[in-house]
């Protein structure tokens, strides 16, 4: 969205001035784009799946081949919004900065640039007015799903074209700076991931040049390797789910699901919040019960690794079968676990031996408890985890800013279709 250029007269437009805004249906201002391709005759190009989109992000930052993906898809151009219409409430939604082919589980919607700034489209989808009627109109219990042909009738406010691009160049200036302090922390990140690596892998010049070495890891004097099964103060084990009992009139227990895992090591709950019935959670699912200090990680992917902390304070939740529960109770060893779990050593590991089953990799539990573990000695421990925790209290005063980002955007955004 670099075209966007600054107009003279803009600040002189009223932002909130609804006098010339038409009510329309969706259909009237965008089109649904069903150009269907086979990947054989895209096998080249690039295949944006919805596991590739983040969560109320209008970016795409990763992204796979068309000769990874089977079964039709569809075909997208810049400036078109991916939309995954099944799993609305996880508001997957991007504008695409490239061509190139997506998953049939998603629209792709184009504006009509002469009712609709393409640049202003993506705002009011990212709206919750849009976002919670899609919810509303999803059809489905397991995967709902969002048909083309009742959403291009749902109605929303359209302003003034002069007005969307005032709107537009506004958000996408929030966004810019977002997204720029997003860079900034994703490379203390990929630095954070290279010290912490160098410190297990690089001690006393064993390094290894392949990850998968870590199976024949020579520990120095004072190291030793563990399994995963070793360190915890309880047996491993994955969560369930029931095949009702969710989100009731009388659920009130946290029930946790892959999304709301991340790639930070961050429990995200407001995701689709789901609620489990107490007396489920008390009787029936007892081992997948989970409690403050808990880490999780899912087995299901793509993507597979990402992990939380359950965090003080968080109430007693419960977590479905794609998650595995590891419970350790010394607080420095749990650090590091997390820290282990989370880094390329850990997840090529198991990347290496999980399975493909119907177009999505799997973990077992057995690969989840036999993962090998290097630990260090005390004073190698401390310094590591020192390490960890000065990386991470610059994530986190960059998250907060990021997300006050965010919060600013959104609540312009909710401002205009409130």
């Amino acid at each position: 969205m670099n075209t966007l250029t600054v107009t003279p007269d803009w600040a002189k437009l009223p932002l909130f001035d609804r006098k010339g805004w038409k009510r329309m249906p969706f259909g009237a201002f965008a089109d649904s784009i069903n150009e269907r391709v086979e990947p054989r005759d895209a096998a080249e190009e690039i295949y944006v799946g919805l596991e590739h989109l983040d969560p109320q992000n209008l970016h795409i930052r990763r992204w796979g081949k068309g000769s990874d993906v089977i079964g039709t898809k569809l075909r997208f151009r810049k400036d078109d919004i991916i939309f995954g219409r099944r799993r609305a409430y996880q508001r997957k939604l991007a504008v695409a900065e490239m061509d190139g082919i997506c998953s049939a589980h998603a629209i792709v919607v184009r504006a009509k640039p002469d009712v609709v700034l393409p640049e202003f489209l993506p705002f009011l989808m990212m709206s919750d007015k849009f976002m919670n009627r899609a919810v509303e109109i999803s059809v489905g219990s397991l995967s709902p799903t969002i048909n083309w042909t009742t959403l291009k009738l749902e109605e929303f406010d359209i302003p003034p074209l002069d007005q969307q691009r005032r709107i537009a160049e506004i958000l996408w200036a929030v966004n810019a700076v977002m997204e720029n302090w997003r860079e900034t922390n994703q490379n203390a990140r990929n630095a954070h991931a290279v010290k912490f690596k160098a410190m297990i892998l690089g001690v006393r010049g064993t390094y290894k040049k392949t990850i998968s070495d870590i199976d024949d890891f020579s520990p120095p004097s004072g190291w030793s390797i563990r399994f995963a099964k070793e360190l915890v103060a309880s047996p491993i084990t994955k969560g369930a789910t029931p095949s009702s009992h969710l989100n009731t009139e009388n659920a009130s227990v946290p029930f946790l699901k892959v999304y709301n895992l991340t790639f930070t090591g961050d429990l995200d709950f407001s995701i689709n919040p789901t609620y489990l019935e107490p007396q489920i959670h008390q009787r029936d699912l007892k081992r997948s019960q989970v409690h403050s200090g808990d880490i999780l990680m899912n087995l299901v992917g793509p993507p597979l690794g990402k992990t939380a902390l359950i965090p003080d304070g968080f109430p007693e939740a419960n977590v479905n079968q794609a998650i595995v529960i590891y419970r350790i109770e010394d607080h420095k060893m749990r650090e590091f676990f997390l820290e282990y779990l989370r880094s390329d050593i850990a997840q090529k590991w198991l990347e290496q031996r999980s399975k493909k089953t119907s177009g999505q990799r799997n973990l077992t539990l057995a690969l989840a408890q036999d993962l090998p573990v290097p630990i260090p000695p005390a004073e190698v421990m401390l310094e590591v985890l020192n390490t960890v925790r000065s990386f991470s209290l610059f994530h986190r005063n960059t998250h907060f800013v990021m997300n006050a980002l965010s919060r600013i955007g959104q609540s312009i955004i909710n401002g205009l279709w409130c």
